[in-house]
């Protein structure tokens, strides 16, 4: 029995984490790309999950083994029917339907919650039903019942992966539910073949027996009690979780946020997770307490955890990864790429594994009555899930943004102090493992660098520099001062050079062409603040009042910074002038809550291969855009791609491609002016005074498109748009190799 189960639970897994990565990126687009409403989607899931948990200890064990090994086949068969209703129930008609009518924190969470409830209360059900099913004795329990959640792990593990690196990319959303919904029904059909096995076999009297009310608190001999173990259970599962969005954090600073970042991160951490709970599950048999094991695999988890982010700190300014993986180059593709991969396993992989171990040694604790496996394992896997949730939501919420990451990773080394010394009174306090662990936890109190020491060393340490830098919930900037060369200062924003300061000519062109190109541009709107070149040159035109959003807080605050260290600077000029309004948030929410229209919106420079990014290039984005356009308003934005020009020039009836800065601006109405009047208006005096004092480098921004304006105009024939919100190809770069903007030249654009 237990192969084919095994396979069944193994794809269960898979196809589970594939649907979760596609659930949580089209609720995404409802719900916004900031970090408050990323951690809503994350709760409203796992809250189902422990619905499900809650569900699957209450029914599971009033049921026969025939009997719970039916449930988990409708419960898989279920998520696989609603993977295919997916699209139209949580893309149109929450993601795209609602959205821009729903604001409120608890009525997204609430919305999120009720699109998932269905297929998630199915997943956190199958674990209880399954282990109902495979309850045959009290010695073998805990080690089946191991070794299925690992397996299942393990696929999760490789379905974060798969789906990543090869799946979504090049199957798109729908096509990845799909396969997921092939593979629950796969794990249906196997677990359907063994109904006739288990009917004909013997039926255990204890599992006909009632559970009895005082199971749940009832203690093992010499183990604890199920509540105290529920509690250890949710410190473990708070600390993992709280763990990975700091490896999150900073594999994405150290590799470049990308696509591929978070299931690389996920995929190891389920992996190793899966394996220590794979190979804890065999090792049951020799151990008769599993107490110490529990305290010492989990203290030893977080304290290698935390020493190999310390070894990654220090080994930044130096080869190999100096040379590699400088925040100064981009670390998209080829050896860098793989070096970002090379050290999240070996920094994610060994603690996972390690604390993975914990949850077998938890069911030799706790499974002693045959009569209330069921119960015992979902209350266990409740608790799991909820100090998961707990640590995403108070570490993705709250430590990050209070603490940051150096202070949060110093909060998780002070929580298992406090855990190994409470094992360490209980056990009288002779135990030297989990002494020296304590001492461990102790001494990274002390070694840990703070915030500022962190990131300065990992963003290229310039002690003789003035440096900026902030980190919040929502992400890191920092400025470095660099003025003695000739490329000027770089501006990063999560790990990456955003720009640069004096300004960079492309930054300000995207500013300054709308406002110029438009007769009167009194409201403009400007979608992403970076250095600040978009926004200032946005305001060249002194009738024009700019608003500019930003995604990630801590931008602003290192603008503030840097126009107090240089007050007669272009920054400090924009914050003391109310004629430029700054905004934190999400640009395409703020676009679909509003009923204001503008003049002139414009989105600064994006890489298309960073993640999220395809939310800003999509067809869908830019409908939404043509709808807040004032008439004769216009919408500026780069097309870094052949696909981005190629969408853009689906949706706006009117557009224009300047080249070589393969600049487009989009209208619904005839846009105005040609190549002649722009260059006269960039070389108006008053005009280069504004731009210059961004960048008094003697540049002329003629040069953006003295290759030509390219128009096009309604009636012309335009290819379907490549882009969509629920198939991003530019930025799965691997999967859809990315053609520059010259190869649209031959589609229809006419040249003025």
């Amino acid at each position: 029995m237990m192969p084919r189960l095994s396979i069944a639970f193994f794809a269960s897994g898979c196809a589970a984490l594939l649907c979760q990565i596609v659930w949580q990126r089209m609720l995404g687009i409802f719900a916004g790309s900031d970090t408050v409403s990323a951690a809503l989607v994350v709760g409203a899931f796992l809250a189902g999950l422990g619905l499900g948990s809650l569900a699957g200890a209450r029914v599971a064990d009033r049921l026969s083994a025939a009997q719970a090994l039916a449930g988990f086949a409708v419960a898989e068969i279920g998520v696989g029917l609603f993977a295919l209703v997916a699209k139209p129930f949580l893309y149109d008609w929450i993601a795209a339907g609602l959205a821009g009518r729903v604001d409120a924190p608890a009525a997204i969470f609430a919305l999120c919650f009720a699109g998932l409830v269905l297929p998630t209360t199915l997943m956190g059900a199958s674990l209880p039903l399954l282990a109902r099913a495979v309850a045959q004795s009290v010695d073998a329990v805990a080690e089946r019942v191991g070794l299925l959640y690992g397996l299942n792990t393990l696929g999760a593990g490789l379905g974060a992966l798969i789906g990543g690196w090869l799946l979504v990319g090049n199957l798109g959303f729908v096509g990845a539910l799909r396969l997921a919904a092939a593979r629950d029904v796969a794990a249906a059909l196997l677990a359907l073949s063994l109904i006739g096995q288990l009917r004909a076999g013997p039926e255990p009297a204890a599992r006909y027996a009632p559970v009895r009310a005082a199971a749940m608190s009832a203690p093992a001999p010499d183990h604890g009690s199920l509540p105290v173990w529920c509690g250890l259970v949710f410190l473990s599962g708070y600390v993992i979780v709280a763990l990975e969005i700091l490896w999150v954090r900073l594999m994405g600073q150290f590799g470049q946020y990308h696509a591929y970042l978070f299931p690389t991160v996920l995929g190891i951490f389920l992996l190793a997770d899966g394996l220590g709970m794979a190979v804890a599950a065999r090792m049951l048999r020799r151990i008769a307490d599993p107490r110490p094991a529990f305290f010492i695999v989990q203290g030893a988890g977080f304290v290698l955890g935390a020493a190999l982010i310390l070894a990654l700190w220090l080994a930044v300014p130096h080869a190999p990864l100096a040379e590699l993986m400088t925040v100064d180059n981009s670390r998209l593709r080829g050896a860098a790429l793989w070096g970002m991969v090379a050290v999240a396993v070996a920094v994610v992989g060994p603690p996972s594994f390690l604390i993975g171990m914990t949850f077998p040694f938890v069911q030799k604790a706790v499974q002693r009555d045959l009569s209330a496996v069921g119960m015992r394992v979902g209350w266990v896997q409740l608790a799991n899930i909820a100090g998961n949730a707990a640590g995403s939501i108070l570490t993705g919420l709250l430590s990050l943004h209070l603490l940051g990451t150096a202070g949060t990773l110093k909060l998780l080394a002070l929580l298992s102090l406090v855990l190994l010394a409470g094992w360490l009174w209980v056990a009288g306090g002779r135990r030297l493992p989990e002494l020296a662990l304590a001492a461990g936890c102790a001494a990274l109190l002390v070694v840990m660098p703070g915030n500022a020491a962190l990131w300065a060393r990992m963003h290229g340490d310039k002690p003789d520099r003035y440096q900026a830098w902030s980190e919040d919930r929502s992400g890191v900037a920092l400025f470095r001062d660099d003025s003695a060369g000739s490329a000027g200062s770089p501006f990063y924003i999560q790990g990456f050079s955003q720009g640069r300061i004096p300004f960079l000519p492309i930054h300000q062109f995207l500013g300054a062409v709308g406002p110029l190109l438009h007769p009167a541009p009194r409201e403009v709107l400007a979608i992403g603040v970076g250095s600040g070149g978009t926004p200032w040159a946005a305001g060249i035109r002194p009738e024009s009042r700019v608003r500019a959003i930003e995604l990630v807080g801590p931008v602003l605050t290192v603008l503030d910074d840097v126009a107090a260290q240089f007050p007669h600077g272009p920054i400090a000029r924009m914050l003391a002038d109310p004629r430029w309004t700054f905004l934190y948030g999400d640009g395409r929410r703020l676009l679909a809550r509003e009923t204001r229209l503008y003049d002139v919106i414009e989105a600064d420079a994006s890489l298309p291969e960073g993640s999220q990014s395809g939310r800003l290039y999509s067809a869908e984005f830019l409908e939404a855009v043509r709808r807040r356009l004032a008439p004769g308003g216009l919408y500026v934005q780069w097309a870094p791609t052949a696909r981005a020009a190629e969408t853009f020039v689906a949706v706006f009836p009117h557009a224009l491609l300047l080249m070589p800065a393969a600049v487009l601006i989009g209208a619904n109405d005839p846009a105005a002016g040609g190549a002649a009047a722009l260059r006269a208006a960039f070389r108006a005096p008053d005009n280069l005074v504004h731009l210059r004092a961004g960048n008094a480098g003697d540049f002329d921004w003629a040069t953006m498109f003295a290759e030509g304006v390219h128009r096009w105009e309604p009636g012309q024939v335009r290819a379907p748009a490549p882009l969509t919100d629920v198939f991003p190809r530019d930025e799965f770069y691997l999967n859809n190799p990315i053609a520059g903007t010259d190869r649209l030249l031959g589609a229809g654009g006419r040249v003025r």
